[in-house]
């Protein structure tokens, strides 16, 4: 599962307590990981990651199909830990994984199944995951 591989080069937010971290993969493919504060919490994060490049039309949840799906992810799970170093006092974290059309008519997530391989790389047994449709949701444990 691409246990071993090293993330890209991750560029953090220009401030230490930003939100919008970036990495480029080999293939030249800019993705762009945001966190954003829920407006009824503080405390609670949303995670949502893309690629940038124009020729993906701005569409966030492209497939590169570049084959770095496993180093892209292992970036992404570094981020994630950057972020909650930066910011202790989240206690609830989520993100939605984003169906194609041919993952619909199969009534199949491949995308969260991926992301979900990669939660307790970030997140360990003091947090409860859960999954409700195509979202999943990280709390802390009290």
């Amino acid at each position: 599962m691409g246990d071993n591989l090293h993330p890209y080069h991750i560029i953090p937010p220009v401030i230490k307590s930003g939100t919008v971290y970036s990495f480029t993969t080999d293939s030249g493919v800019n993705y762009e990981v945001r966190f954003g504060r829920k407006q009824n919490n503080i405390l609670n994060a949303t995670i949502v990651f893309g690629v940038t490049n124009e020729e993906y039309d701005g569409e966030e949840y492209s497939v590169t199909n570049k084959g770095e799906a496993y180093k892209v992810m292992a970036t992404i799970v570094e981020v994630v830990r950057k972020y909650k170093v930066e910011h202790p006092n989240i206690n609830l974290y989520e993100y939605t994984g984003e169906q194609s059309e041919k993952e619909k008519s199969k009534n199949r997530n491949i995308r969260l199944a991926l992301y979900s391989r990669y939660i307790r790389k970030v997140f360990d047994n003091k947090w409860n995951v859960d999954s409700v449709g195509n979202k999943v949701i990280i709390k802390k444990v009290k």
